[in-house]
């Protein structure tokens, strides 16, 4: 076991109502109650929103995009600034991700090989090559508190046959990258289990993983096009073989049934561009469903955006004005809407660790569905 741990999650509560855990992630830039959502600023930047905003947002973790960010500024750039927390500003924890996921989102332009992966940039068309070494020393550099293993996420459906090799490359990968690491005790490393659908494969990951004890685990292949009965099933496969002791990360997942199912199961950590990118479109996350703002009926409309949240937006402006903005594809709606989704998550997650510690998870659960109308089996939840 290693003994000096970057970040470590300390369990605080078990729900004796439905089994879902609250704890503490203990960062090298300050603690985090869990189980929380993470704003994503793949380019050091949450879009339109200032570190300030972030603040007064009361976000946690921010994530940020190692491949980004090797392609502009360079990581040798941010490095040379004092890590990203210098660079962009924030007082928060970071966690990068390992550029993984653009093996999947860039198929198009990408050839998997077992040394890595040969990329395009989809900048200039550059010929690149990313690799675990070249991943780990990229986040290295960055200086985020918890970085990524890296790995091939698998579009679905993938064959069986497909799902086998390249779980048993990315775990060749992650081993690579785990002796790769230079800044343990520094930088927490958290590995990630993939496997698609495959409920032996999703054994032989997690527990190839665990074996080389990580810091952390992600679990990852989730929400790359699969229903949500298939998602559940993935994580369920998952769970059950990692430990219990050590922060469980889903990848991807911002819709709230996604995360509130994915509470019930154990997992601590979230992230998505769900919430800003529909903000930026004008769909709102609010207290009666997700609504939006650019229909007719908002017109004259002088209610705040959602009279149950108490973020900027909402406290300073009516939906109207919004309206206007945002069909004016004026910069401060789209980050009026950003402000108002992610603080809707993070109200969210407050109220989740609230109900896991009075015993009432389940309770909560049926409150939650009734008052937005889920289907708690199969449900796209908004």
């Amino acid at each position: 076991m290693k003994g000096n741990r970057a970040v470590t999650l300390e369990v605080t509560h078990v729900c004796k109502q439905s089994g879902a855990r609250t704890g503490i992630l203990h960062t090298p830039h300050g603690d985090v109650l869990t189980p929380m959502f993470m704003p994503v600023g793949t380019l050091a930047s949450v879009k339109f929103l200032s570190p300030l905003d972030i603040e007064d947002i009361e976000a946690g973790v921010i994530l940020s995009n190692t491949y980004h960010l090797w392609l502009r500024p360079g990581h040798k750039v941010v490095e040379a600034a004092g890590g990203l927390h210098e660079f962009m500003n924030v007082k928060n924890p970071i966690l990068t991700d390992s550029g993984g996921f653009q093996v999947f989102s860039l198929a198009h332009m990408r050839n998997i090989v077992e040394e890595g992966v040969h990329f395009n940039s989809h900048l200039n068309g550059d010929k690149l090559f990313l690799s675990p070494e070249k991943s780990i020393e990229i986040q290295n550099s960055l200086g985020a508190d918890i970085i990524m293993s890296f790995d091939e996420c698998p579009a679905y459906p993938s064959t069986y046959n497909y799902m086998k090799d390249s779980v048993e490359r990315t775990t060749r990968w992650a081993k690579r990258g785990l002796d790769a690491h230079q800044k343990e005790g520094i930088q927490s490393l958290f590995g990630i289990v993939q496997g698609g659908e495959y409920e032996d494969l999703r054994e032989y990951s997690a527990k190839s993983l665990v074996e080389m004890d990580f810091d952390g685990y992600a679990i990852g292949g989730t929400s790359v096009g699969e229903d949500k009965e298939t998602m559940m099933k993935m994580v369920d496969y998952t769970m059950k073989h990692l430990p219990k002791d050590k922060p469980i990360y889903i990848m991807g997942i911002g819709a709230v049934n996604d995360i509130l199912q994915s509470v019930l199961r154990g997992i601590d950590m979230f992230d998505c561009v769900l919430p800003t990118r529909i903000a930026r479109h004008g769909s709102a996350m609010t207290s009666v469903g997700r609504i939006n703002i650019k229909k007719k009926m908002y017109e004259y409309d002088f209610n705040p955006l959602d009279p149950e949240c108490d973020c900027e937006t909402c406290q300073n402006h009516t939906r109207s004005y919004l309206r206007h903005l945002i069909r004016a594809n004026e910069g401060l709606g789209m980050r009026l809407m950003s402000i108002h989704n992610l603080r809707f998550l993070i109200n969210l997650t407050k109220q989740i660790r609230e109900a896991i510690n009075n015993d009432r998870y389940l309770d909560f659960l049926e409150e939650i569905y009734e008052k937005y109308d889920l289907n708690r089996d199969n449900a796209k939840g908004f």
